[in-house]
């Protein structure tokens, strides 16, 4: 459940709490993921604090070997929503000064989807690789060098390094 109807908590006292699970698709980096985990709603002074831990698992392409694969990822939510309308009066209210802040809309239905999308997209690795020791491609054939060697010959070494290849060999 992304969308949550908060109107209930608007109208506790400061420092009410709720408790929801999370088990919903959401749209993470051109991709819709499975979102999972459980977030802690809590009646502030000018609105309602969203925090929990949530997890999903996002389809990434290897940096090296160029491979889709799968990668786990967990998402650690804290922000704050403010509401749009008073939640007893609906006459409108004055937002804070905060640039592009999260807002419980007209009918109280506070979205989650937005927040989990930028924060996954916060939590994808800026070099994203199918396993730590990953091989790569070859760069004069193309081959993918995890699935064995390629036939490519080796590199020649340059002749003013060929006296270290020596102190290597003799080890």
């Amino acid at each position: 459940m992304l969308q949550i109807n908060v109107s209930q908590l608007l109208k506790s006292p400061v420092g009410a709490t709720r408790n929801y699970e999370v088990n919903d698709i959401a749209e993470i980096a051109d991709g819709n993921s499975l979102i999972q985990g459980e977030v802690m709603l809590t009646r502030t002074d000018r609105g309602i604090l969203v925090t929990g831990t949530l997890h999903t698992e996002i389809e990434l392409t290897c940096s090296r070997c160029l491979n889709p694969f799968t990668c786990p990822v967990e998402l650690n939510i804290e922000e704050e929503y403010f509401p749009l309308t008073d939640v007893n009066t609906g006459a409108p209210v004055d937002l804070p000064d905060e640039p592009e802040c999260f807002t419980i809309n007209e009918r109280n239905i506070l979205d989650l989807g937005e927040a989990i999308r930028q924060y996954g997209l916060l939590a994808i690795p800026m070099k994203p690789l199918c396993r730590e020791g990953c091989a790569g491609l070859c760069p004069t054939c193309g081959c993918n060098l995890n699935e064995g060697p390629c036939d490519c010959p080796s590199k020649p070494v340059d002749p003013r390094l060929a006296e270290l290849s020596k102190l290597n060999s003799s080890q």
